[in-house]
């Protein structure tokens, strides 16, 4: 199966403000980063995508999408919309445990992984005939790509997906190939 990981386009946030399944807008136009990105993308595929606008927008803009939870964002809770600066000696307590931190009110890194890789058990238990291109966010698509890579998630957070750009990898019944990433 042929994967395509798109993140969505830059989001309409001020930097160091946290965001995750904030519904936020797009500081840039999905309808230019769709150009850009249709080139790169297989003629004919199935597309999947996060309900969140920032995603949904994008993949509105590439095709019909299937919409699904699991693929939204991690929730922060509380942090929500709230300036990092803000959160004071909390954020030395994320940095102690990345995966398994939770800001109150919100999920930890690993129980979105969790429902991501739910997602993605399902897509693999029938793979479909034609590629597959995923229209998500930052920590979602390292779950998908990091996991299919094999590595440790203590190892994912090194997956810098960039804003409007795919990555590509091919699931093979012999392991997994990234062909390309963050073009």
């Amino acid at each position: 199966m042929e994967l395509h990981l798109i993140r969505h386009p830059r989001p309409d946030v001020p930097p160091g403000v946290c965001y995750g399944q904030a519904d936020v807008g797009l500081a840039e136009s999905a309808a230019e980063v769709a150009t850009r990105l249709r080139p790169l993308l297989p003629a004919d595929f199935l597309l999947h995508a996060s309900p969140l606008a920032r995603a949904r927008l994008l993949a509105a803009e590439l095709g019909a999408p299937v919409l699904d939870d699991r693929l939204k964002e991690m929730h922060f809770g509380e942090w929500e919309l709230r300036p990092y600066a803000e959160l004071g000696p909390a954020i030395d307590t994320w940095a102690t445990d990345p995966l398994g931190f939770r800001a109150p009110g919100g999920e930890s890194a690993r129980d979105m992984s969790a429902r991501v890789l739910q997602w993605l058990d399902a897509l693999l238990a029938s793979p479909p005939a034609p590629p597959v291109v995923v229209v998500a966010h930052g920590g979602p698509l390292r779950a998908i790509a990091g996991h299919l890579l094999g590595l440790p998630p203590e190892r994912w957070l090194g997956l810098d997906f960039a804003c409007g750009h795919v990555t590509r990898l091919d699931v093979e019944d012999w392991g997994v190939v990234l062909k390309w990433f963050n073009r």
